[in-house]
């Protein structure tokens, strides 16, 4: 009677073993793919960025439009480009240089995503992207908010002068640049989004 009271108290103990651990792997299993997901919605972010500022970058480019406009009663040719305004050739070059280190992170993170490593290896490369996410963010920021002064300036014109609105005869180039506008925003909040998963990453390896 002792010695089976004993084989089932170690039977007990095995079973009891064997329960805790398949929990411990379920847990583990569950961990393992909300880490997955997390990495696929960053490098979603990481090509939505990209796509954006590829597109704000051709249609400031193509913006241009040349037309006559009637400025005290006499007809002057105009001739409106992307490539006349410093404004303008800032939203081109931080867009385009966003578009390349979003890029650059894509192809970084979807390698080693398949390779099933870890998107962010390390603390270090966490705050090199967060240093580099919230600097585009701030440069598209900028970049956007000074082509937008020069945008509304040419929708307004300029109060106590004879000068017209310009987007009503180059309304093909406005709406380029207005839309152009409204895409160098988009990537800066998809970045801004990246460098708030940055921190929260950073926050949950704190050690």
């Amino acid at each position: 009677m002792v010695s089976e009271e004993r084989l089932q108290a170690e039977e007990s103990k095995v079973a009891a073993l064997e329960s805790n651990g398949g929990s411990m792997s379920v847990a583990l299993v569950g961990v393992a793919r909300q880490r997955r997901r997390k990495e696929v919605i960053e490098l979603f972010l990481r090509l939505m960025c990209m796509a954006s500022s590829i597109v704000a970058v051709s249609l400031m480019v193509t913006a241009k439009e040349a037309t006559n406009v009637s400025i005290y009663g006499f007809n002057f040719p105009i001739n409106s480009k992307w490539s006349f305004s410093q404004s303008y050739q800032y939203v081109v070059g931080v867009s385009a240089a966003v578009a390349a280190h979003s890029l650059l992170q894509l192809l970084i993170g979807t390698s080693r995503f398949l390779m099933k490593s870890s998107v962010i290896p390390s603390r270090k490369y966490a705050w090199l992207l967060f240093a580099g996410d919230q600097a585009f963010a701030y440069a598209l920021m900028s970049a956007g908010s000074a082509a937008s002064g020069v945008t509304n300036l040419n929708r307004t014109g300029i109060r106590h002068t004879a000068l017209p609105n310009f987007c009503k005869p180059l309304h093909k180039f406005c709406d380029h640049v207005a839309i152009s506008i409204a895409f160098t925003f988009t990537s800066c909040f998809l970045l801004a989004i990246s460098a708030v998963q940055d921190v929260i990453w950073l926050s949950q390896h704190s050690s």
